[in-house]
């Protein structure tokens, strides 16, 4: 196969414009340097008031220089990929290889069976011989309610492939298909897609009132699975299951249309009280076990329960980059981007992520490839079972398990029940060398580094159509949580071995492990932005300045670094897809993240590493009750007026403080012009955070729905806000 494809199957390109962004850097690393000698410089004398304000200013600003200069190294020199599936063509279906699709889910409640079965059918439905995809669900949960809607799944998947394949449909995810935001294909018969929208909604009737009801139906007892389930069973105690719904090889299993089916196959876990069962990490490895007895196909996809599949080619587009002859042999891993089909117009909370995936995670691939993000993410098999990078290594493309006669779906699902018990992996290198490793939140992003530090380099590619669509969260609460899980696993790696300078030391280039603490010091950001938004705001009441005066010629590189540093961050949002009013909101998440999800996520890691606390997950919702979806479509944020978050009463408190010192400034400002010219900047730095807190200032008091800021989060953050007034300024 390899040796007559002499073409490349894909093109890299750098970004353009580099020269003057180098420039326009080094201009900022000099003012940066200025700014820092004028605060060295200029620290009040023993005794003088604001000395140590003064000091603990110049900490923030040196903070903020390190995480800037980190920052460079993703905007040094982006590169870009495309891929020539054209030529792929020319390769015979048979000898392509088999790929294998885990999808994994943990509750029922926070993700609805509906929602995980439109994820499995959307990739039973790639653009790809189907006799060579196998889709296999890990329900951590081990509920019957997620049995019950693979199973239908599966019945409506002898309907819903041929369509897609007759109709070339995008989305082939149904719920995405048959909404009102999808765009049918005008190629599409409107009878027949009516038809088939009514199979569906009967289909997702039937779920939901099983759903409803809490437990399938009695009739449904006798058929095949439903009997693994007996009384007595809960999510965190019951045997191993593994169920074939669909054997492919079964020549029974064929669609409508007479083609063969995927093969599809449900797995719970073992899960027992005493042991420890390592999250979605200890799913994916025995996902991995599993699949190696029925189909140990050399490829495979992972997609989280939500993230359904929104390009039929994306197969054959990370294919391009492991069958390349000349650059696809040391490739690991082939990340796609995460976005989000649920973000509003103009990104409410900032979790569009389209810096991150138009720049940042582009300029990791320059340095040796992105790191691993837990979904959308294409690997050799051998990769994760942790194989090394070696040159004389050639991968066998047609590898898949030797099935016997005797081999009977039965058999199968014995033996692969025996490989997801809850001791399988106890003395065995599995989570340390084999599979996704364990020991922290954010496991996929530690795997994916030890895979680069085993001498594999992974690939970015972020294709016109987006390859994956998932939900993000649509509160503000959920967005907070979710990213102090974030940072909290990320600064767990951080002061761990498993820190990009210590465990790439040698192996990786610099700005790879540089790249890697962007995101291992979210949470240390926590500290010096709290500092910076209150303390100023603070001497501002109090009388004490903390920068240059207006007419003091220092107050050029301040206003250069505070100028230039926003105004690039606009255009960069702006050419990445963000509207101006997006890009404003996402300055207000970046506030309110870094001043609770990451302070928490940092406490919380200290906690940790000191010994007092333990690693959790905490699953994120994909839905929110009607009230609080229509008020995320009309972009008003949701505080829920019966929550009193400790986060919601940080971020009031915040935003009291400094509505305080504004209205005391602005005062002075007025009746004295020569205070101006002291305290000028500290009443802008404070006039922003104002600006940027303002639908804050609403919920406080204003709003009277039911997203509004509950009223013990505005008594409490009064008080503190009274008793922050009173403090001393040293």
């Amino acid at each position: 196969m390899a040796e007559r494809r002499l073409v490349s199957l894909f093109g890299t390109e750098r970004a353009k414009g580099r020269t003057a962004y180098k420039l326009f850097a080094s201009s900022m690393l000099v003012s940066i340097c200025l700014v820092l000698f004028f605060r060295a410089t200029n620290i009040p004398g023993r005794g003088e008031q604001g000395r140590w304000a003064w000091v603990g200013m110049l900490a923030a600003e040196l903070w903020f220089t390190v995480y800037w200069i980190i920052t460079q190294s993703v905007r040094w020199n982006p590169i870009y990929r495309r891929t020539f599936k054209e030529r792929l063509s020319e390769i015979d279906d048979a000898e392509l290889p088999g790929v294998d699709i885990f999808v994994c889910t943990a509750d029922p409640v926070a993700e609805p069976p509906a929602l995980v079965i439109s994820t499995v059918l959307s990739v039973m439905a790639y653009d790809y011989p189907p006799e060579k995809l196998s889709v296999y669900v890990s329900d951590d949960a081990g509920s019957e309610l997620t049995f019950y809607a693979l199973w239908e799944a599966a019945q409506f998947a002898r309907h819903w492939l041929p369509f897609c394949r007759r109709h070339k449909v995008e989305p082939r995810s149904p719920a995405a298909y048959f909404s009102s935001r999808s765009h049918p294909c005008d190629t599409s018969n409107n009878t027949e897609r009516s038809y088939m929208k009514k199979l569906y909604k009967e289909m997702e009737s039937r779920i939901d009132a099983v759903v409803m009801l809490g437990r399938v139906h009695e009739d449904l007892r006798a058929r095949k699975g439903f009997s693994e389930w007996k009384s007595g069973m809960t999510p965190r105690n019951h045997q191993p299951i593994v169920q074939i719904l669909i054997d492919s090889s079964d020549k029974s299993s064929v669609d409508d249309d007479g083609t063969a089916l995927p093969t599809l196959v449900y797995m719970a876990r073992e899960k027992r009280p005493q042991h420890h069962h390592n999250f979605k990490a200890g799913a994916m490895n025995a996902l991995i076990r599993v699949s190696s007895v029925i189909s140990n196909s050399p490829v495979i996809l992972n997609v989280d329960c939500d993230m359904y599949s929104n390009n039929a080619e994306s197969i054959r587009d990370a294919l391009c980059f492991f069958l390349d002859e000349e650059k696809g042999h040391d490739t690991g891993f082939v990340q796609f981007p995460q976005n989000f089909e649920n973000i509003t117009k103009n990104d409410l909370y900032g979790n569009a992520f389209k810096v991150i995936n138009a720049v940042e995670l582009a300029g990791l691939d320059s340095w040796g490839g992105p790191l691993y993000i837990g979904t959308g993410c294409f690997h050799r098999r051998e990769v994760l079972c942790g194989r090394k990078y070696s040159k004389d290594y050639k991968e066998d493309w047609k590898r898949e398990t030797e099935r016997k006669k005797e081999d009977t779906g039965f058999i199968l699902e014995e033996r692969a029940k025996s490989l997801a018990t809850c001791t399988y992996e106890h003395n065995t290198p599995w989570g340390k060398e084999i599979g996704l490793q364990y020991g922290c939140p954010v496991e996929d992003v530690i795997t994916g580094l030890a895979i680069q530090c085993r001498g594999w380099r992974s690939v970015y590619f972020n294709p016109p159509r987006k390859g994956f669509l998932g939900v993000a969260p649509s509160t503000l609460a959920d967005t907070l949580v979710q990213h102090k899980r974030w940072s909290e696993g990320n600064i767990q790696i951080f002061l761990s071995k498993y820190c990009s300078f210590l465990q790439g030391h040698g192996k990786l280039k610099l700005g790879l492990q540089m790249g890697y603490c962007i995101y291992g010091l979210w949470a240390p950001n926590s500290i010096p932005t709290l500092y910076y938004v209150t303390i100023p705001s603070l001497s501002l009441l109090k009388g004490i300045s903390l920068f240059p005066k207006v007419s003091s010629p220092w107050i050029i590189p301040f206003a250069y670094v505070a100028i230039a540093k926003n105004a690039y961050g606009l255009v960069e949002s702006l050419a990445s897809g963000d509207t101006l009013i997006g890009w404003w909101n996402i300055q207000r998440m970046w506030l309110l993240k870094r001043i609770t999800s990451y302070l928490y996520g940092m406490v919380d890691a200290i906690l940790m590493v000191m010994g007092f606390s333990k690693t959790a997950f905490t699953i994120t919702a994909k839905v929110a009750d009607a009230d609080a979806s229509k008020r995320y479509e009309q972009e008003i944020m949701e505080f829920g007026s019966s929550s009193s978050s400790p986060m919601f009463v940080l971020i009031a408190t915040t935003a009291l403080i400094n509505l305080l010192c504004l209205t005391a400034g602005l005062q002075r400002l007025i009746t004295d012009w020569d205070f101006g010219d002291q305290f000028l900047i500290q009443v802008l730095l404070c006039g922003v955070v104002v600006a940027l807190n303002l639908p804050i200032y609403e919920a406080l008091f204003l709003r009277k729905d039911n997203g509004r800021m509950a009223p013990a989060v505005a008594y409490l953050s009064l008080g503190f806000t009274a008793v922050a007034y009173l403090l001393p300024i040293v």
